[in-house]
This record gives structure tokens, C-alpha cells and sequence, in this order.
């Protein structure tokens, strides 16, 4: 038999998605875990595609910006082809799109995963519309009402949900925003495993905005106790680090259907009704 470690050595870095693996990756549990997951991955495949309608050609520019996702071969000059440029495009397109929102902060890792998944400029392009346009209203406008205003919605949610968690914050002071900013505006990007964040887009672009407290719930409920345990404002920061890592969000086909039953009802009518009085007391605060 041939050594387990020059056996390895031919294991690609790089997963599917041109993100370059950590030196402690579990290779192991991961080839386990897709071996069973490959079937669902076909059939979600399928499904995906059917979403991907191009549509009219886009502008291209000759403006430069930082380089997003270093650790994704794909996006380095180096690559062939390069995805950095095609990303370029999609964002200035957009942004001559839609003058009002323009470019923030953020909408670089939605589209670079846009693009990774579909090579496309214009289904990316299309597909960011949908998203910033429709399925996220006032996420990334310049006041970023619409993020503010679920991140008090997730609050309230906690509040009525897990009240133990509610009042550990209250006691320490701690902000929402300070720990949930990048889940909502990222939409998991660089939080959760690729595999998981490209499941819960699937939901996203079928149900809109509701799956994201979904998932945060879930997030929440499954580590109560090891958020409980914290001590500090930054005790709190580093385990809701912490619980966006490990198998349980590994493993998304189960972590998808626990977002479906762990946080129990959660009807669009509260949604609106939260948002509604969250959007007000914002506004009220100036």
C-alpha cells in the first residue's frame, strides 16, 4: 500500500471553488461527508442552472479595485483566465445600474461568489440585481437601512426565542452589530464553508430575506450553552466566531435542514411587523 502521507500529497490544496485549503484541513471527514453529499449536490445543481438566464450585454470599465478573495487561485493575476476583471465588471455595471446604491462595502464578496459559481458576467450581473435590488432592499444603500434593520430584527427575534442569550447581551452591553454585521452583509461569504453558504443562497434567492435569520437562529439555538458561558464583550465576540466553524456547519445538508426546524415558526408576517417597528425606532434615533 502506498504511504498515507505521500498519498496526500496528491490531494488538491484548492477546493472546487479555488479557495486554498488550511495546513489542518480534515481531509478524512470531508471526502466522507461529500461522498454522501454528492448525490444532493447533483440534483441542487440542476435546479441552480435553471435560475441562470443571462440577459442583455453590460458595460465594461477600465476602473481598478482591491483584489477580493487572496486565498481563491481563480482571482489571482496570475490565473488564466482571471477572475478579478470579470469581478470588476459585474460591480461597475452594477453600479451605473443602480447610481443610487453604487458600490459598498461588502457587495465584492456577493458578486465574487456570483461569479465564481456561474463564469459569467452577465448572469452575475443579473443575479446581483436580484439580490441588492429585490431580495435585499436598502442592505447596501448608502445608509444601510435595510442591514441595520434586520440586525435589530435578529435582536428582537433572540429576545423572544432565546432570552437567555437576549439577556446575556443586555448584561454586558454588547451590540448586534457588532457581532452579526458581517453574516447579513457578506450573506455567510468568509463566515460559513462555501458549500453551506452556496445551499443557504439557494434558499435565499427562493424564499428571499428570511432564510438569513433562519440560519442565525440555528447558529444561535445549537451553542446557547457555549455562548452562556461567556464572560467579556470580546468572550461574546470570539464565541460567535466560533460557532460559524466546525462540523455542524460542515455538514449542510443537515445543518439546512436544521435551519427549517430549529428556530420553529417564523412567519413573514412577524418578519414585516419587526421590521416595521425596528425601521421606526432606527429612524427615530436619527
Amino acid at each position: 500500500m502506498e504511504p498515507a502521507g505521500r498519498a496526500r500529497d496528491r490531494v488538491p490544496r484548492v477546493d472546487p471553488y479555488g479557495f486554498e485549503r488550511p495546513e489542518d484541513f480534515d481531509y478524512a471527514a470531508y471526502e466522507e461527508f461529500f461522498s454522501a453529499y454528492l448525490v444532493t449536490l447533483t440534483r441542487r445543481a440542476i435546479k441552480w442552472s435553471k435560475l441562470l438566464k443571462g440577459g442583455g450585454g453590460v458595460q465594461k470599465s477600465r476602473t481598478d479595485m482591491n483584489r477580493t478573495f487572496p486565498d481563491n487561485v481563480r482571482f489571482r493575476k496570475s490565473a488564466d483566465p482571471c477572475l478579478q476583471k470579470t469581478l470588476y465588471n459585474v460591480l461597475v455595471a452594477y453600479g451605473r445600474h443602480n447610481p443610487a446604491v453604487g458600490y459598498c462595502q461588502g457587495m465584492n464578496f456577493i458578486a465574487g461568489y456570483l461569479v465564481l459559481i456561474t463564469k459569467s458576467e452577465e448572469e452575475s450581473f443579473w443575479l446581483l440585481d436580484a439580490l441588492v435590488g429585490r431580495i435585499l432592499p436598502d442592505y447596501y444603500s448608502p445608509a444601510m437601512l435595510g442591514l441595520k434593520t434586520d440586525q435589530e430584527v435578529l435582536g428582537e427575534l433572540v429576545r423572544t426565542k432565546l432570552p437567555a442569550v437576549a439577556a446575556l447581551m443586555d448584561g454586558h452591553g454588547a451590540l448586534w452589530t457588532l457581532l452579526v454585521s458581517r453574516w447579513f452583509i457578506c450573506l455567510f461569504v468568509d463566515v460559513l464553508p462555501v458549500e453551506t453558504v452556496l445551499r443557504i443562497w439557494d434558499c435565499l434567492f427562493n424564499e428571499g430575506s428570511k432564510i438569513l435569520f433562519r440560519v442565525a437562529l440555528t447558529l444561535i439555538k445549537q451553542h446557547q450553552a457555549f455562548i452562556l458561558e461567556a464572560g467579556s464583550v470580546a468572550d461574546i465576540c470570539e464565541r460567535f466566531k466560533e460557532i460559524t466553524r466546525g462540523g455542524f456547519v460542515t455538514e449542510c445538508h443537515t445543518f439546512m435542514q436544521k435551519i427549517f426546524s430549529e428556530p420553529g415558526s417564523l412567519s413573514m408576517a412577524t418578519i414585516t411587523r419587526l421590521r416595521d417597528s425596528c425601521r421606526a425606532r432606527l429612524l427615530a434615533q436619527g
